[in-house]
């Protein structure tokens, strides 16, 4: 039963949050830089890895040429070494751009010569797709360089200078089987992403506005116009026409 004697409620007219929901969100919105730090660590790393880079090429340089005692086999898998430290560094760069354009601040680089041609649609689903293909490359070394140690198994193990097991038979499938494991991850990541998309958001040349020619060089181009579509929904359609030609009824010319 409603309360009749009750007074009424009084409404504010004041709209928008107030001073103290301004100051939380906006210390909760500058929370983000704590994970600038984060970045800055993982470009040390990388850089422990460029130092990495340069001594496993100075061991190569040194056991090829200075000393002249080793194997294509042994030339191989330093190579496929350098590939994999690469690799992971290119993994940690797009960790560092990617993360830093979406979950901090914009890295202001429109225009740019040397802008990677990802950045400019970067987000977390897009992120975490490159980063799965990005670690299904680096497994596919590790892989490549277990495959080529194995040539020389011998009852079911592989051995170094020491007598040491380094590979066995159940070591090399557990590795095809983590591998199978992240190309699985990747797909449905992929699929995820691919769901999570809107239906309705389409890129063709019936929604895009159409670009007209400059003022310069119209008479020497078609000129371009939508007009509203028939079906009455508001969409709209796009119509070319030749430069200088009457426009349609109800169209117009898009700048």
């Amino acid at each position: 039963m409603i309360d009749r004697s009750a007074p009424p409620i009084e409404r504010s007219d004041a709209k928008g949050p107030g001073p103290a929901s301004r100051t939380l969100a906006g210390f909760i919105f500058a929370s983000r830089w704590l994970q600038a730090p984060l970045y800055l660590g993982l470009i040390i790393a990388q850089a422990v890895y460029v130092v990495l880079f340069f001594v496993e090429l100075w061991h190569l340089i040194e056991t090829a040429i200075i000393s002249g005692h080793i194997s294509e086999t042994d030339v191989m898998l330093s190579v496929l070494a350098l590939i994999d430290i690469v690799m992971i560094a290119n993994l940690l760069i797009m960790v560092i751009i990617g993360g830093y354009e979406t979950f901090v601040s914009k890295i202001r680089v429109t225009g740019h010569h040397d802008e990677p041609d990802w950045l400019s649609h970067v987000n977390a689903n897009l992120l975490k797709v490159k980063l799965a293909i990005s670690i299904i490359s680096i497994s596919s070394i590790h892989l490549l360089k277990t495959f080529i140690e194995v040539g020389r198994m011998d009852g079911g193990i592989v051995t170094d200078a020491s007598g040491t097991v380094i590979y066995s038979s159940d070591g090399v499938m557990w590795e095809v089987l983590i591998h199978l494991a992240f190309i699985v991850s990747a797909l449905a990541l992929a699929w995820i992403d691919r769901m999570s998309k809107d239906p309705h958001e389409k890129h063709d040349t019936a929604t895009r506005p159409a670009t007209v020619a400059p003022a310069a060089t119209a008479a020497a181009a078609p000129a371009a116009a939508y007009a509203p579509a028939e079906t009455g929904t508001g969409e709209y359609v796009t119509v070319r026409i030749p430069a200088g030609a009457p426009l349609p009824d109800g169209a117009e010319v898009v700048r």
